[in-house]
Formats: structure tokens, sequence, C-alpha cells
């Protein structure tokens, strides 16, 4: 039997999800009071027929996709002047992680005075934003990874120091989100693979993050559950619509999970895409069993929980690690960072990065910058 793929959620805001849900994005937009909204996209999507789709049928609205695959503040800048320039009235979000955080950024930023990195994800830098001239926001994701659609911040790297930094505010969340899993099937293989693996990685780090949240710890194990099943799937048979809708819910679990907090995966893919451009599902697929090994004597019992709900044979964390090894060979996930061509120049600087990265502290071991240095240079040479 075909299991029903399609709803309308309010939680954690407004999602209509399943395939041709597309359709609705003038609703959408006139449900938030756009009439001339900003469509923001990246460099790699903007001659996609899906954003000449979506063009069409929202008939007075305009591209902006002057967006890297790690977003900039200059691009949000640009953003900001296109949207003012062209008398917008609100912001759809349409791509991959890298688009969605640019467009969330872009509609925090058009009614703010200040610069965008006094809104950095640091003490109470949040309640310095005027939310009086917020742009509204629908989103529409491309990718089963990043979440970001139902996230409360950006992640966009300061051009000046090369390090990646977590714009916040909690009415960051967009008013409106379209899941349709058939934007998801053009996605290729490794794609696929890696910004899948990326929302396995969010579910993971948000379970073993340090605090009492029973709530997302359920939504953390459930998006595991679906993302081991449906993920080799999507890989295998881009065309699977059920594995694509599977994974797009689990992306956007992982986001909502990881309201608890990350961690060390996640502080040194920062690090390493802020400085080196990496791919940032990439990173996290090649770093994941090399921070779970450093914080192993954190996280024996948690893994437990994990190897419970996915029903793997050996229950022990060498039976998890073997199974995450095994998951990233299938999906075609190098062994090392070293595979991305990645070098040992700058592992200091690495792990300094990684330490200053507000994931950092989430995760269950507090660790300093020479351990994160350390483990990148595991994972450089491979060795576990």
């Amino acid at each position: 039997m075909t299991k029903m793929i399609s709803g309308n959620w309010n939680y954690p805001t407004s999602m209509i999800f399943g395939p041709g849900t597309i359709v609705q994005l003038p609703e959408a937009c006139t449900k938030l009071g756009m009439s001339r909204p900003l469509l923001v996209t990246d460099q790699g999507l903007k001659d996609a027929p899906m954003i000449t789709a979506a063009l069409d049928m929202v008939k007075d609205a305009a591209l902006f996709s002057a967006v890297k695959g790690n977003p900039v503040g200059a691009n949000v800048d640009d953003g900001v002047q296109a949207y003012r320039e062209g008398g917008h009235d609100g912001v759809i979000a349409f791509g991959g992680g890298s688009a969605l955080d640019a467009a969330k950024a872009i509609a925090l930023m058009v009614g703010q005075s200040r610069p965008l990195w006094d809104f950095e994800d640091v003490g109470d830098n949040w309640t310095r934003v005027d939310t009086s001239a917020l742009a509204p926001l629908v989103a529409v994701p491309t990718t089963a990874g990043t979440g970001s659609e139902v996230g409360r911040a950006s992640v966009i790297t300061n051009d000046q120091t090369h390090e990646k930094k977590i714009i916040f505010h909690p009415t960051m969340m967009p008013g409106v989100v379209i899941s349709d899993p058939e934007l998801t099937i053009g996605l290729p293989p490794h794609i696929t693979a890696a910004t899948g693996i990326d929302a396995f990685v969010h579910c993971f780090e948000a379970l073993c993050a340090p605090g009492y949240h029973p709530m997302a710890d359920g939504i953390a194990l459930e998006g595991m559950l679906l993302i081991a099943g449906a993920l080799p799937r999507a890989y295998t048979d881009g065309t699977d619509i059920e594995a694509r809708a599977d994974m797009l819910a689990a992306a956007s679990m992982g986001a909502v999970a990881f309201q608890k907090g990350l961690g060390g995966v996640h502080a040194l893919a920062h690090a390493l895409g802020g400085m080196y451009d990496v791919h940032h599902g990439l990173a996290n697929a090649v770093l994941l069993p090399y921070v779970m090994v450093a914080n192993r004597p954190a996280i024996e019992d948690t893994v437990k929980r994990v190897t419970r709900t996915i029903a793997l044979p050996d229950p022990s964390f060498e039976g998890f690690l073997d199974w995450v090894e095994d998951f990233r060979e299938c999906l075609g996930i190098p062994h090392s960072l070293a595979d991305l061509d990645l070098t040992d120049t700058d592992t200091a600087t690495v792990g300094e990065h990684a330490a200053a990265d507000p994931s950092a502290s989430g995760n269950p071991l507090p660790l300093k910058a020479q351990d994160y240095e350390a483990i990148y240079r595991r994972a450089l040479a491979g060795q576990l």
C-alpha cells in the first residue's frame, strides 16, 4: 500500500507538504501579504525550470540569484539592495540551504539600520533587531539537508575573516513553507547523499547535546530512522517519491531537533566551510565518525538509543560506528578529508575557528582548539 505523503502542518510553522504542492506558491504569498516578492535562489539554480515556473506563477516576482554555495555577507547586502530598489514587499526563499539562509538574512536585514554582524548569535545580540520592518517570508526547500526552511537562523560567512557566523532571531522562521518532494527529484546522487547525511548529523548531534529536551530527542530519533531507510533509496533511485518525501520531512525534523544544540561535527564543518568553501553537508558526512570517536566517553549510552531505534544487530558503540562507516561508503562519501583536497596547512587555525563556533557549545564533551585540531588531523589522515 502506498503511504500518504501529503499534509498541511502547523508545526513548527505553517507547512504545506506533498508532491505538487508548489502550485500553492501564489496562495502562500497572498497569505503573507506579498504582492511583489523577491525570489532569492543561488547561482546554480537560477536557470532551472523550477525557478522559471515559480516566477511564472507569481507574476510580479523578481529574481535575485547572486548567492554563493556558502553565502557571504556581501550576498546578503546585495540582496537587501535589490529588495529596496525593486520596491519589494516580501521574500521567497527557494533552493538549498545556501539560498534559504541568504534569503532569511535578507528578509531580516531589509528592516535594519545596523550591520549584519551585529546580530550574530552571541549573548543577547538578537534583541538588537528592529522587528517592525522584517519582510514576510515563504520558504521552498529543494534539497533534503539543512532544514533551514524551519530554522530561526542563517549561517553566513564573514567575507573579511572567513569565519561562518550564525545570525539569529526568533522571527526569522518563515511564515509558510512549501515542501514539495518533486522539487528534489533532480538532485544528483552525490548531492542527495551529502545533504542527506547532513540531516542525519543534525538529528544525531541534537540527541547527543547536553540538556533536557525530550521533544527534540524524540524528533531526532524518528528523523534518523527515516533517513536510515530513505536515503539509500533516494540515492539509488532519485525518482522514488516516497523516499524523497521522507528525506524532506527528516531534514525539517533535524532542524527542529537541533534547537536543543549541535556539536563538534558542525563546529569543524563551519570552520572548513568558512576557510575553504567546502560543501557543508559533505564536510559533516566525512567528519561524523571522527567526532563520534572523540566524544565516545560521553555518548555511549546515547548511541544505544539510536541503535535500538534503527534496529542494528550490534547495539554497541562499535556496532554503530561500523554502521556509520558502511552507510557513508554505500552513499559514495569519502573516508578522509584529504579526499576533499584539504591539507594540514592551517590545522591550528581550523581548531581555533571550530572551538569558537557557537555549535561547539552543544558538544557533549568540552573540546578545546587543540582537540579540534587533533580531530581534524585524524580526519585528514583517515585514522579513526
